[in-house]
């Protein structure tokens, strides 16, 4: 919400501080349709909906159409792989079930006391989200699961099928049977 002096113009809009002035001090109210921002014969050029049958009929179609091309979310099974110097095995234990406790969907953690694995499965839009989410995960919970100083040195991120289909030919990652925490 942006604050201002009552007749105050925004900034940025070319107009003179007294154009609203000089048209009754009011400003049309127009309705803008859901869609594509490019379509420009959802409104006339005075801001009025177009209500012909040929452009309602088309927006229709168009909102069918939008709503196919609308992502959805997918699941994506991710392993993120962790090291570092050497850290008790307790404190790395304790710290990776304190991140599957602060983020549930943590399937199984692996660990030895200079590196680590973490299998879970993240919802997103597409792999870009969900790596970007994944590479995120072990910094943004470091101090509060008191984590190891380790860093990332590897990321894999596959959709669900793909997981799927490894599983099945007998190859990919192990299926996560025992969740939790588990020494390698």
């Amino acid at each position: 919400m942006r604050r201002a002096r009552p007749g105050a113009v925004p900034r940025g809009t070319g107009g003179s501080p007294h154009a609203r002035r000089a048209t009754g001090g009011q400003r049309a109210l127009i309705s803008v349709e859901v869609g594509d921002p490019t379509d420009d014969t959802a409104a006339g050029a005075d801001g009025t909906a177009d209500t012909s049958g040929a452009a309602g009929e088309r927006r229709q179609g168009d909102t069918a159409a939008t709503a196919d091309a609308r992502q959805v979310s997918k699941l994506w099974h991710i392993t993120l792989s962790v090291s570092g110097p050497e850290s008790p095995l307790t404190e790395v234990r304790r710290g990776l079930e304190q991140l599957a406790h602060d983020h549930p969907f943590l399937l199984t953690s692996r660990y030895a006391t200079d590196h680590a694995e973490i299998r879970y499965w993240e919802e997103a839009r597409d792999l870009h989200d969900a790596a970007a989410v994944a590479l995120r995960l072990w910094g943004e919970h470091r101090s509060s699961a008191q984590l190891p100083p380790w860093v990332i040195v590897g990321l894999e991120v596959i959709d669900r099928e793909t997981y799927h289909q490894r599983i099945a030919e007998g190859y990919g990652p192990p299926p996560a049977a025992p969740v939790g925490v588990h020494p390698f």
